[in-house]
This record gives structure tokens, sequence and C-alpha cells, in this order.
């Protein structure tokens, strides 16, 4: 067999390139078309420095990687909002600075390849889609609940974007006329089911429960901060009545949220990631209850709403896919 110095692994596959933009930490991954890692590069992104700072090095670490090896093409995911027809990153919150950063062009021009970007819900739809929860399906609907809360569809076997990028905001429908505020927006689907709005939904049912003369466990830390879902969830798993109750009423309006998915797209599968898999049936649990009563019985017979698979490799994975796409022309 002739020599081959890329070794046994980068002859099976193609190679790619996944670059994993986040607001504290930035990830260059060199992966194959079956999203597997074969090298990757970490750093803190450098807010002082700004965009231009950061490009500069992800251009310099995307170019050790190619060194020797035949990469296919590069996929970048970045926390929206961007306009991933033209390549350009639009003012995310988690990055600030960045108005108007043509990401693609500065990257293609560096490394010579075909290159795309993505939102990272949506980059998170078509990883969950191709190698998680949603293999096998044509409709599918992901959910990512951090600090926000965002979605990605996949529509007829393709991910779908929407006339100017902006579909799958689903963390801007509103669920009731008032209550914890997120996406600009108080009662949104954001506001009760990110991990902000639950921590600010405890916040609320706190003041009830202390005007009520109730007691629990997270008054104190609430005196001291601003109450994290993660708070919630350790003082529910300990038994605290108050943060079980918080923990079902975040549940209930996610499947309020989810019922208007199905109703509206009729998937197959929804995926929740990250902090719906942290929490997990002390909130999903109460979400399926909603679902059964609220979703059109025919839709909600042939969706099922599981936890993502991808754990800690999500954004690798994320990266990765989108430069799928851009390896196929998509």
């Amino acid at each position: 067999m002739p020599s081959d110095e890329t070794g046994p692994r980068e002859r099976r596959t193609e190679l790619l390139i996944g670059v994993d933009i986040g607001g504290t930490k930035t990830a260059c991954i060199l992966g194959d078309a079956e999203g597997n890692t074969v090298d990757k590069i970490s750093f803190a992104t450098d807010h002082r420095g700004g965009p231009a700072a950061v490009l500069k090095r992800v251009c310099a670490e995307v170019t050790k990687l190619q060194e020797g090896r035949q990469v296919q093409a590069v996929g970048v995911s970045c926390g929206g909002p961007l306009d991933s027809a033209a390549g350009v990153v639009l003012g995310p919150p988690n990055l600030p600075g960045w108005d108007s950063v043509p990401v693609v062009r500065v990257l293609a021009e560096s490394c010579g390849l075909p290159t795309r970007l993505e939102n990272d819900a949506n980059a998170g739809a078509l990883a969950e889609w191709r190698f998680g929860a949603g293999r096998g399906c044509r409709n599918m609907i992901f959910i990512t609940a951090g600090t926000g809360l965002g979605c990605g569809l996949i529509v007829d076997g393709r991910l779908y974007g929407g006339t100017n990028d902006m579909a799958g905001e689903a963390g801007h429908i509103r669920l009731a006329p008032l209550g914890p505020r997120g996406y600009g927006k108080s009662g949104s689907f954001e506001g009760f089911c990110s991990g902000g709005g639950i921590g600010r939904l405890a916040g609320m049912m706190l003041r009830d429960a202390d005007r009520r003369g109730r007691q629990s466990c997270l008054f104190a830390p609430w005196l001291e901060e601003p109450l994290t879902a993660k708070a919630v969830a350790e003082a529910a798993h300990a038994g605290d009545a108050l943060a079980c109750e918080i923990l079902h009423c975040a549940g209930s309006r996610l499947g309020e949220g989810l019922s208007v998915l199905i109703d509206v797209l009729n998937p197959e599968v929804i995926v929740l990631g990250s902090l719906a898999v942290r929490l997990g049936e002390r909130y999903l649990g109460p979400a399926r209850e909603v679902i059964g009563r609220e979703a059109l019985v025919r839709s909600a017979a042939v969706c099922r709403v599981v936890p993502a698979e991808l754990g800690e490799r999500a954004g690798e994975v994320a990266a990765l896919c989108v430069a799928l796409e851009a390896a196929a022309g998509g």
C-alpha cells in the first residue's frame, strides 16, 4: 500500500474544519464527514481586540489545521443575528462590537476553501439531525436553551432559514401577557424557558411566596444575587417544594410553546438541548403533559420530544456540520 502521511483516518473520508465562535471561547476543529474530531484548537475569545483580533487568530489556527491535509471546506457556527447567505455576523449580544463582520469573506480569502456561516441554533439542528437524536427523520425542531432560547428547523430534509434568515426565532413567541422577560418581551417563550428566564421566573415566584409566608431554601441565595436555573434545579433535587413548582411552571410553559410549533410545523421529532438535558423529567414531564392537552391530537401522536444526544461534543459537531453544508455547496 502506498505511504500516506495523513494517516489511516484521513484516507478514509474527507476532512473538514469547523469554527465555533462563542462569547467566552472559540474553537477550531478538524474533523471528518462522520462528525468525528481529529484535532482541535481552543482559545479565549478576545473581546479587547474586537472581531479583527479573533478572526486573525482563527485564520492562523485554521491554516495550522490545513497543513499537509486535504481539507474540503470550513464551517462557522456563531450566535445570531447574522446573515448566512452574505456570510456576515450582525451584532450578537455575546460578541460586543461584532457589527456587520464579513466572517466568511475573511476566512475564505485566508484559507482558500468553501466557507459557510450559520447561527449556532441552526448548526445545532444540523448536528442532532445528522448524528444525534434526529437521525433518520425529515422534519425536526431543535431547541437549545441557555442564557437565551434558540431554535433550528429541519423541514423536508433540509435546514430551513426562511426568507431572510429569521426562521426559528421561537423564543420571541409570547406565551402570556405577563411573565419573565426574554427576547425583549415579557411572558415570552424565552422568558419562561431559557436558563436566564427560569432564574427570573424563580424571582417572581419567590416574591409571591414571601408575601404568602412560604419557606424555601432559595430565599437565602436569592437575597445575595439573581437566581440561576442551576440553583433552582439543585433545590428541587433536594426536595424543596417551591423549587419543584418553579420547574413545573417552566416545564408547562415549555409544553405550551412546543404545542404551537407542533401545530404549525407537524414535526417528527423535537430535540431539546442543553438546559432540558440537565433538568430532566422535572422539566420535560410537565411539558409532555401540556402537549397532550394543547397540541392537535394527530400532530402530537407522530411527534417525539426527546433530549439531545451529542452532549459536550455538540458545538464541535455543529461546526463540522456547517462545513459539510459548505462542501456540498449549500
